[in-house]
This record gives structure tokens, sequence and C-alpha cells, in this order.
């Protein structure tokens, strides 16, 4: 029996006759990942993640999604994925099913530009660069017929001790899989996916070496998908939400949409009648001005201080790029985890509004369904959204391995 997820219903839908494909999700985070492959009807045996925030809202939307207690129980995995006993912790919840994909991508802070800036050692030192040493283990003991790998761009110029970390890894993956090596191909940007942000990605998707199916097919199939999806705008995202004021908002509202858009169609079915997570941030007076000024005039920071020096914030340095507008007509920029810190990367395009994103209006610009619950504090919800992987992303990349596992089967 598959369960999967039905976009015009609040409902599942059991369906006997579909073939029921399955995944482990590694580094699961909130689930972002999970949740494409959810949506394509995938089964998920089992995600390890080891933050207790995320596993939450990982149990969460596995009974979203219609799994019972013992599946749940089993199937998340709030483990350290480094434990000598992972494996076998992982057995318990994939029984006696084939894997058909792997899909995930260790924790990125170590590769990523802005993490390399704020280290004295550019994250050499880092413990979380040696992370991709348990997807491979675990890869190559279930060696699924397929599998995604998931991390930020600043993993290709990464080095330890002089040697790129991309090569290492690429030469672990191609004991057992073929992969394409070619940035131009591996680096996928959400905004050609149909989703309204600026997000580049590094997705290594590996075929086992004993399928006749080349990686370049997969990419060509992604490559043509993206070709057709029309760019999404914050406009396109965020329209329809209530207005609010800084520190306005309820965690969890009735709501009927009086506007909708063809993105919102694919995040958000006519039935559901709930808005989740629209909460604004409080903000002092300073800043409302400062988001006011910005937005009202599409000014940037720079040229806020030239026209508004009063506004000039005491700590200018450290504020110097860091207060930036959304704009209504284009993709928003790439959604970061720093949100949980502040928001002011994402000062809403609407100057009557005078504030940053709240953590729905992150996750519209992520692509994550409107019924997609997380059940922690503003902190946390900012943390979970900013560290996933679209789900949009993930649904097409889903789409086109069920594609070609169909053809296996």
């Amino acid at each position: 029996m598959t369960i999967f997820y039905d976009n015009s219903s609040e409902n599942h839908v059991e369906n006997e006759e579909e073939q029921s494909f399955t995944f482990i999700d590694l580094f699961a985070g909130a689930g972002g990942f999970a949740e494409g492959f959810y949506q394509e009807g995938y089964k998920a045996l089992s995600h390890i993640e080891f933050d207790k925030y995320a596993c939450d809202t990982l149990r969460h939307r596995m009974k979203h999604y219609g799994y019972d207690n013992e599946e749940i129980q089993h199937g998340v995995l709030c483990e350290d994925i480094t434990s000598k006993d992972i494996i076998e912790k992982i057995d318990k919840s994939v029984k006696d099913y084939d894997v058909d994909v792997i899909i995930g991508g260790p924790p990125c802070q170590s590769f990523s530009s802005q993490g390399k800036a704020r280290d004295p050692n550019s994250m050499k030192c880092d413990p979380r660069n040696y992370l991709y040493e348990s997807y491979l283990k675990i890869l190559n003991h279930y060696q699924p017929k397929f599998f995604a790998f998931e991390n930020v761009t600043g993993l290709l110029s990464t080095e330890i001790n002089g040697k790129k970390i991309i090569k290492t890894i690429m030469k672990d993956m191609k004991k057992n899989y073929n992969i394409v090596e070619e940035r131009s191909e591996i680096v996928l940007n959400s905004s050609d996916f149909g989703i309204p942000q600026e997000r580049k990605r590094v997705i290594i998707i590996g075929v086992r070496k004993n399928i006749d199916i080349h990686p370049k097919e997969i990419y060509k199939d992604l490559e043509d998908i993206a070709i057709n999806e029309p760019k999404v705008t914050v406009q396109d995202a965020l329209a329809d939400l209530p207005k609010l004021k800084a520190g306005e908002g309820e965690d969890c509202i009735n709501f009927t949409p009086k506007k909708t858009s063809e993105y919102l169609k694919k995040i958000r079915s006519e039935k559901y009648k709930k808005l989740h997570h629209h909460v604004a941030r409080n903000h002092n007076d300073l800043d409302k001005k400062r988001y006011k000024l910005m937005s009202k005039h599409n000014w940037t920071l720079g040229e806020l201080y030239d026209k508004k020096p009063e506004l000039v914030h005491p700590k200018r340095r450290v504020f110097n790029n860091s207060y930036v507008v959304q704009k209504f007509d284009m993709p928003s920029k790439t959604i970061i985890a720093h949100l949980y810190k502040d928001g002011n990367q994402f000062i809403h395009p609407d100057h009557t509004q005078e504030r940053t994103f709240t953590p729905r209006e992150a996750a519209r610009c992520q692509s994550f369904p409107d019924d997609f619950v997380f059940p922690c504090s503003k902190t946390q919800q900012y943390k979970q959204i900013g560290n996933a992987v679209p789900p949009l992303l993930a649904k097409t990349i889903a789409s086109v391995l069920k594609k070609y596992l169909t053809q296996l089967a």
C-alpha cells in the first residue's frame, strides 16, 4: 500500500496499484528533502537527524502522511549519525525492504562562504567537514539504486590540507556509483524549478553501477523540466497572506485566501482552512523606520544612510550589508538559517508592514506546503526552514527518479 499526498485535499490517498518506492533520509533536518519524496508517493523507511526539535517536526509530518505510531517511532532516529551502531539502528526500521533511494546532505555550515568568513581557520578544523563519511558509510552498506546528495556550492571549493574535499567525496562515491562531476550540471538553482527563491545548491545524483542508466540522463530530464518552469516571485508566494505589523500574528488561525496564484495552487489546497506560523517579530522603532523607508523607496542600506544619517546603525560595520528588502517582482534571496537570529536580510517589500519575514513567509519562499507544521518555537522554525532543501525541488528530483525506478521495477 502506498500513502501519498493529494494536493487537492487535506486527506491522504491510498493507492494499491501504484508502485511504492522507498527512501532513507540522512541529515534529515525538518524533512524538506523528504517532503518532495512523500509527495511523489515514496515510503519513508528511516529519517536520521541529531536535532531533537527537527525530529519532532519529522514525527509530526509522518503522522500527517498516515504513518502509524510504531512506524513513526522507528522511522525517526534522533541519533548521532557517527555512532558505531547507526546501521544496526537503521536496520530496525528498514526491516526487509529494499532501499530504492538515499537522500540527504551533511550540515553545510562548514562549507558555506559565510561560515568560512566567520571562522579564523576557515572551518578547516570543523568536525562537520567529515560527516560526509557517515553518508557514504550508510550509502555503501544499503547500496540503493539511486542517491541524491545535497550541499552548498562552497563544498566545491573547500580545501582540507591543500586538497579539495569534493574530489575525495566523489572518489568515494564512484566506488559503487556512476555520477556526474561537472559543476555546470550538478549545481541547481531552485528558482529554475518554479520556486520563488534564488538558491544554488550542489545536487549529486548517483546511479548504482550495475544499473544501465547514466546519471546524465537524469540531469537532462531535470534540465528539460526547468526550461518549462516560469519564474515565480515573492508576490506570487506572499500576496494572499494577512498584513501584519511588527509583533502581530498568531501561530495558527482559520484562513481562507482571497487571492491565489499558480504557485500557491501547488503548495496550498483550496480545502485547507488554516494558516500556521504567520507571526511577525517585534522590532525596535529605529528598525521599523529603516524597513519602511528602504522598502517604500527601494533603497539599499547605503542609500538609506546617505539620505537619512540619523538612521545609521551604531554598529555600522557589523550591519553594513545586512539590511535587504526583498522585491515583489523577483524571487527572494536564499532563505538562510540565520533568520533565527534576525530577519534584517528579509525585509518585507510592503512598506506599510514595517517588518521582516514571518516563518510562514520564509516557508512559502522555500516551497513548504501550507499544511506543513513546525511544532516548535519561532526560533527553531526559522532554523529548520532555512536549513531545508526546498520541497518542490525535492519533488522534481523524486519524480524523475520515480520514472527510472518504474522502468526498473
